[in-house]
């Protein structure tokens, strides 16, 4: 090939004038065989890659969505404090004592109350009186956060007279009754049964 001939090839080729062609298409506006000579190809394309795009943007979304609530529901279940957590299970032993003093045997009865005993325990752990035995915890309360205390006194006497002394001291079920009742009272106060 000549040296020239290469310069005569690109010479003789016709060249779009696009300024021209651009300025036209700027003051008259787009016109559709433009559109065509310039995106003809590439529409069809454009389409189908913007479809694809779009149901995968749809189908990322419908996953994170199910992602979430698997997430919230697990997250859930464990925000629950130990605290509303133990309510049921106060209240099944609440049901146990209930059993117990329900029975007609005496030994039953005494079970009640040292279990309703040990609730009061738990319940004054609960509410943050520190002390060895149950007395020194009773006599760290203040009675005006502790309405009912007089209660607690006096149904923890009965539950050492029942400890301490056992079947040598008789247990009526009118004494059983009032005592339950006392411990009944206090737990309801603080909403622990």
């Amino acid at each position: 090939m000549e040296p020239g001939a290469f310069e005569t090839v690109f010479s003789a080729t016709e060249k779009p004038r696009w300024e021209e062609i651009i300025r036209e298409e700027f003051v008259t506006g787009w016109k559709w065989e433009t559109i065509q000579g310039f995106w003809g190809p590439v529409y069809p394309i454009s389409v189908v890659v913007t479809l694809l795009f779009a149901v995968g943007i749809i189908y990322c979304m419908l996953r994170i969505m199910a992602i979430r609530r698997i997430e919230y529901a697990h997250f859930h279940k464990h925000a629950h404090t130990v605290e509303a957590e133990d309510v049921p299970r106060t209240q099944l032993r609440w049901a146990r004592v209930m059993e117990h003093a329900a029975s007609p045997d005496e030994h039953q009865w005494r079970l009640a109350i040292l279990e309703a005993d040990i609730m009061l325990n738990e319940l004054l752990d609960l509410k943050g009186y520190k002390g060895e035995t149950m007395s020194e915890k009773m006599k760290r309360v203040n009675p005006a956060d502790f309405h009912s205390i007089d209660d607690a006194w006096e149904a923890h006497k009965v539950r050492n007279k029942v400890a301490h002394e056992g079947s040598e001291s008789p247990l009526t079920e009118r004494e059983k009754n009032r005592v339950i009742g006392l411990y009944k009272r206090i737990f309801e106060e603080f909403g622990f049964i």
